[in-house]
């Protein structure tokens, strides 16, 4: 990439012509390799908007870009943020002036959408932190990744730009260490595995994410058997891509879906298992059984990799007491 902006440092405005290496990239995907520190969905954005071009033409970001094409556009400065600070709790793990490691509880939404205007985790953040504002829009202030609502456990989030850049880029980078802890229905033969499946949008069921979506993208899911039981096995996940439901999707295509799970679980939800002490445990428990157990990454400040674990909660813990009583524990 050859970047011709007279203002590099404030990118406002900017052209850049597209180089031999980077001939057959979609549009957003190119913005967001350029220099300009943009995420994927953060240029998507500014597609759509017609604030940026392509040969001064607007398009779409599926665009795919040639080799000598000019891409130009300009980057409005963010804008002021138009949610509530509110006063909910949080369980903090870590916090610096760059960052805050969250120990996010299962329940709690991520960032305000259609349907959930409060009562979300950046409606916390902005109460307890007075510097988020600008970072990353208006909706999404430092938010670098996300837990689905009733998926519980660790999360880093930024507190400044350089910060914000740094950690998007680890994880686009794939240099960031996830772990995760699920229990899903039925007993795994193999002791581990890893699923290699692109995921993209379901082609009827707007919600959901598949595995046989037309145009999916990469997706790899490495998995560890800790323990097994008659139903129901323990497994450790590491997440070597960051897709949506990415986890949840990828077990479901295997036939061993989180226990619980709403959305892709159907042989997994309660009402599916024949044990009546079992089936009792995971309604109580209400929710997929999947936590993010640990999240390894290098500090965008100090340049030290540090990691943060959040222990397993309490409605899981339950449940692998009642497996372990009822079911029979087993070995990995």
């Amino acid at each position: 990439m050859e970047d011709f902006s007279t203002k590099k440092e404030s990118h406002k405005r900017f052209s850049i012509q597209v180089t031999k290496k980077d001939h057959g990239k979609r549009l957003d995907q190119f913005l967001s390799e350029a220099n300009l520190d943009l995420s994927r969905s953060q240029a998507k954005n500014l597609i759509e908007k017609h604030l940026v071009l392509l040969n001064r033409k607007p398009t779409k970001p599926g665009a795919h870009v040639r080799a000598a094409d000019i891409v130009s556009g300009s980057l409005p400065e963010p804008e002021p943020l138009s949610l509530e600070a509110e006063p909910l709790p949080l369980s903090i793990l870590y916090e610096d002036p760059s960052i805050i490691v969250i120990d996010k509880p299962m329940g709690m939404v991520v960032h305000p959408a259609y349907g959930n205007p409060s009562g979300t985790l950046v409606n916390a953040l902005l109460y307890h932190c007075n510097d988020l504002a600008g970072i990353n829009g208006i909706l999404r202030p430092g938010i670098v990744h996300r837990l689905d609502k009733d998926t519980s456990g660790v999360m880093v989030v930024a507190k400044n730009d350089g910060a914000f850049h740094d950690l998007t880029n680890q994880f686009k980078n794939r240099t960031v260490k996830k772990v995760y802890l699920a229990i899903v229905f039925g007993r795994m033969s193999q002791d581990e595995g890893s699923i290699e499946s692109a995921i993209g949008r379901h082609p009827t069921q707007r919600k959901r994410m598949s595995t046989r979506a037309k145009r999916g993208r990469e997706a790899i899911t490495r998995w560890k058997k800790l323990e097994g039981f008659d139903g129901c096995t323990l497994l450790e996940i590491f997440p070597q891509t960051g897709r949506t439901h990415q986890i949840r999707v990828h077990l479901s295509s295997i036939g061993h879906p989180v226990l619980g799970d709403p959305l892709y679980g159907r042989t997994g939800r309660p009402g599916a298992i024949h044990d009546p002490v079992l089936r009792e445990c995971a309604k109580r428990m209400n929710r997929q059984a999947l936590h993010a157990q640990r999240l390894e990454f290098t500090h965008p400040r100090t340049g030290e990799r540090v990691q943060f674990v959040s222990p397993i909660p309490q409605d899981m813990k339950d449940l692998l007491e009642c497996l372990r009583r009822h079911c029979g524990e087993g070995k990995a």
